[in-house]
């Protein structure tokens, strides 16, 4: 199963500013967003929506308005381009890993299951978490556990995994678990998340590709085209806040004589929309959603 569509109602909303125009979602997944998108669509419109993941094709929608595309969508522009698509009037990203994902215990996503250390979004690549785990370097790991799971322990747990591998290669997750069974009870819910967090969005590269899915997504919007993103932790929900403020992920925008700088987008709202209590109770997964919606200048 795939999750329940998050901010489903507030996120199409949000997007569909013309039944007739060209609409992108980014993060496919079980389609529930695709779905909504294409109700609401004429039979002039069209969606063309992405995803790396080879399972997620088995949800294909049969709509003449619909393409499924087969990619990692930091290859937005030219992917699209390949259809004829130079311009769209709104694009959707509900960023994370989907409970399909999770719950299919051989892909090692879950901190619940014992599984190989994989956590690849898409399985072609080569890159996995056995070889984050056991070939980076104790320096490049403690970066990684410290910036993408912000643990503060983290040149601890580098160290202690370096030395547990070389007694014996870490192959699945149960084995990363007990190099740390020391970690209190009450404590390792949080912990494990932080820790799984960090090695995944180092394989998937995660934040860097959502870097260059909104600058493209900025390139493609038509003026006055909706971008609207759904994130689930600070990392992806900082990068999305800056650069609908000033179009940048880091540092400051240069301003004119009288402190003005150039805006990339409008703000739907200036705050994040999040979830109703009565979403979150019905699908846990929102607990952490944040929706920012920019409109492009």
């Amino acid at each position: 199963m795939y999750h329940n569509p998050v901010l489903l109602k507030e996120s199409i909303d949000a997007l569909i500013t013309n039944p007739d125009g060209v609409y992108v979602d980014v993060t496919f997944g079980g389609g529930g967003h695709s779905r909504e998108i294409l109700k609401r669509l004429s039979n002039k419109g069209k969606l063309y929506s992405f995803d790396q993941d080879l399972d997620a094709l088995n949800n294909s929608i049969d709509d003449e308005r619909f393409t499924l595309i087969n990619q990692n969508f930091r290859f937005l522009e030219n992917s699209l381009l390949m259809y004829g698509v130079t311009e769209v009037d709104g694009i959707l990203g509900d960023l994370g890993v989907s409970s399909h994902q999770f719950d299919a215990a051989e892909r090692g996503f879950s901190t619940r299951s014992d599984a190989p250390l994989d956590m690849r979004m898409n399985v072609m690549q080569h890159l996995d978490a056995r070889k984050v785990v056991n070939e980076y370097e104790e320096e490049h790991l403690a970066d990684i556990f410290y910036y993408y799971g912000e643990i503060r322990e983290a040149r601890k747990l580098a160290r202690e995994i370096v030395h547990a591998r070389k007694v014996k290669e870490i192959v699945t997750t149960q084995d990363l678990k007990n190099v740390f069974s020391y970690i209190p009870q009450f404590k390792q819910n949080k912990f494990f998340a932080q820790l799984f967090q960090a090695i995944r969005i180092e394989v998937n590269q995660e934040l860097e590709v959502l870097k260059e899915m909104l600058l493209q997504s900025y390139k493609i919007l038509k003026k006055e085209g909706r971008l609207v993103v759904i994130s689930y932790h600070s990392l992806e929900d900082r990068l999305v806040k800056r650069f609908l403020k000033n179009g940048m992920f880091e540092g400051e925008p240069e301003r004119d004589i009288y402190g003005n700088y150039a805006k990339a987008f409008e703000l739907l709202k200036s705050k994040a929309i999040i979830p109703t209590e009565e979403e979150i109770e019905e699908n846990s997964r929102a607990r952490s959603a944040k929706m920012r919606v920019g409109i492009k200048i």
